[in-house]
């Protein structure tokens, strides 16, 4: 547990984004709530509209309300300019906002319905206009169901906040991801235990102010309101105040990074590149392929390490299989027309999707190649990340080769390893350049048909960072030095449980070690 109090010490700068990130989403709920209660209040086709709707919203998961409004903000993009934001803080903004709008809207709703007609009546009897009997009556004795409404709906936005981490905006989110992705559970705790706590003291705060609608106390709403005024501060302070040596910082480049271990080994070697050049560097970890590959495109992030295979038949959806150096020039001369992205050029190892499978059953069934598996596959299980399924590329290979399995289930990509080797799944869609694949003795079935396309590892830059000569400088020794041994080697050390198992910064200074950088 000393681990975890330590590594929980040195999530200030994801605390005060996850303070600032919840509380604005809160905020904009109590904006939009309050008045749309007041209309429903007197329009009975209001209220159930709004309820409905906000209802709606709850049935959505988090994770796909914050994605949804990639797309949505990307697309409007047309209309008001490249300067629109479609990663980080916006969207993770209106989707939590959203989030948070049904138990504000339902209790307030709720409370102006179970007002006593008498008070009302008499506010009328008295020549109240319909404003003073809002603000002298209805308000005050519908204060203390909002302010419920308001607690529940903070505990709520604070939990789906750290899902705000898949579209690139920094959270309590990002160590728990991360702790998962590289089975590094002090993270996941310290990520947990952090959130937990702030839901715990915002929710005490909040009642407090409560308390006080409820008991016709000003000093608690008073107390209770500023307390949580100062803890919003302070994350201000803490992410944009003065630091020492600020004024001497150089341009922050934002690298992006998918939720694998891989990825984020590599974000970090190219971060401490361009940090040794005097660029600040932020992190975008986490990202799914197109959400990636599309905040690259349009330059929410700077750089990224995408693979040809992914961008030849999700982005350009191609369906032929070319060969490597042919496939490369094709996708430089189509990232450099459609966006301006620019190929700077291989890593050197391929990373691709390959079906996997025990050593075991391999044996026993003699399986060597993906083929082998067509008798088979009624009475296996197969598992994949959370988008394998969905890839043009897994299609390809199932109609290749007639493939039709008992089951397919999604994992994240740690626990599909270990669901192969306890027996949850029977074959996955394994990465050909991780570590597991020899440390749990796997075999990768071949694939005669080339069904799979190549997946040479390449560095994308944005248009913007295309143009800076400082940028490329410092990446371009990266450029074929990264064999498949050395990066297997550097993902083992990530993945690894015992004690020798390293973080993604330091693994990656370790492998710029032993390619000697």
């Amino acid at each position: 547990m000393t681990d975890v109090f330590a590594a929980m010490l040195d999530l200030g700068d994801k605390l005060a984004a996850h303070v600032l990130l919840a509380a604005s989403a809160i905020a904009l709920g109590i904006l939009v709530a309050l008045p749309l209660a007041v209309w429903a209040s007197r329009n009975q086709a209001v209220a159930r509209i709004a309820l409905g709707f906000a209802s709606l919203v709850q049935t959505v998961p988090a994770l796909a309300l914050l994605a949804l409004f990639f797309p949505i903000l990307l697309s409007l993009r047309a209309v008001f300019g490249e300067g629109l934001p479609t990663l980080g803080f916006l969207p993770a903004l209106l989707a939590l906002a959203l989030y948070a709008l049904l138990p504000i809207l339902r209790n307030a709703v709720t409370a102006r319905e179970h007002m006593e007609p008498g008070v009302l009546e008499a506010a009328d009897g008295v020549g109240m206009t319909p404003a003073q009997k809002l603000r002298l009556v209805e308000a005050p004795l519908a204060a203390p169901y909002v302010m419920a409404g308001i607690r529940t709906a903070a505990v709520w936005t604070i939990g789906a906040a750290t899902l705000s981490t898949t579209i690139g905006q920094p959270s309590l989110g990002d160590p728990i991801f991360a702790g998962l992705q590289t089975q590094n559970w002090t993270l996941v705790l310290a990520g947990c235990f952090a959130s937990a706590g702030l839901a715990l003291v915002a929710d005490w705060l909040l009642g407090m102010v409560e308390r006080g609608f409820a008991r016709g106390k000003r000093v608690l709403i008073w107390a209770g309101t500023s307390v949580a005024l100062v803890g919003i501060a302070a994350s201000l302070w803490t992410l944009y105040g003065p630091t020492p040596g600020s004024d001497d910082r150089g341009q922050t480049i934002a690298i992006g990074a998918k939720g694998f271990s891989e990825q984020y080994i590599l974000a970090r070697l190219i971060g401490q590149r361009l940090e040794a050049q005097g660029f600040e560097v932020e992190y975008r970890d986490g990202l799914g392929s197109a959400v990636a590959h599309s905040a690259v495109a349009n330059g929410s992030i700077e750089v990224l390490v995408d693979y040809t295979g992914t961008i030849w038949a999700n982005e350009m959806k191609r369906t032929d299989n070319p060969d490597r150096d042919m496939m490369l020039a094709e996708i430089a001369a189509w990232e450099r027309d459609t966006s301006g992205t620019q190929v700077l050029g291989r890593l050197g190892f391929e990373n691709a999707y390959g079906l996997a499978v025990r050593q075991d059953l391999a044996r026993a069934r003699n399986l060597s190649s993906i083929g082998d598996l067509r008798a088979l596959a009624a009475s296996l299980t197969i598992g994949g990340d959370p988008e394998f399924f969905e890839r043009p590329e897994w299609i390809a290979v199932r109609e290749a080769y007639d493939l039709q399995f008992r089951a397919t289930r999604n994992f994240s990509p740690t626990f599909m390893y270990n669901a192969l080797v306890s027996g949850d799944a029977d074959v996955i869609g394994a990465y050909t350049s991780d570590g597991r694949i020899a440390a749990d003795n796997l075999v990768i079935l071949g694939d005669p048909r080339g069904a799979f396309p190549n997946y040479d590892a390449i560095v994308l830059l944005s248009s913007q960072a295309a143009t800076n000569a400082e940028v490329q400088a410092a990446l371009e020794p990266l450029i074929g030095a990264i064999d498949v041994d050395a990066m297997r080697a550097a993902n083992l050390s990530v993945d690894r449980t015992d004690a020798e198992k390293l973080t993604p910064d330091v693994a990656a200074q370790q492998l710029a070690r032993d390619i000697g950088l």
